[in-house]
């Protein structure tokens, strides 16, 4: 428990600010997981590449409000990007 106002404020927003920082990793597993399932639907090409486009705009959302280091949202959408064109081309 804290002891002063100070130390306590720190812990309201620490609190604020974990719950946020899990919300938005959440959307990002979410959204890498919905490719993952039209990849293996696969029935439609343009289907894919859209549900990656909103993907990678979760990332970089994700990145840009700091939950996420900028070069861990680039690998991510790296990786993601590769799965993508290389289930595609196999296609």
């Amino acid at each position: 428990m804290a002891n002063h106002a100070s130390a306590a404020k720190r812990d309201r927003q620490s609190k604020v600010r974990r719950l946020r920082n899990r919300m938005n990793k959440s959307k990002v597993h979410t959204a890498i997981r919905r490719v993952d399932d039209a990849l293996a639907a696969a029935g439609a090409q343009d289907g894919v590449q859209e549900v990656l486009k909103k993907a990678m705009s979760v990332i970089h959302k994700t990145a840009g409000k700091g939950t996420l280091h900028k070069n861990t949202a680039a690998r991510k959408i790296s990786r993601l990007t590769k799965r993508v064109n290389r289930t595609l081309a196999a296609a």
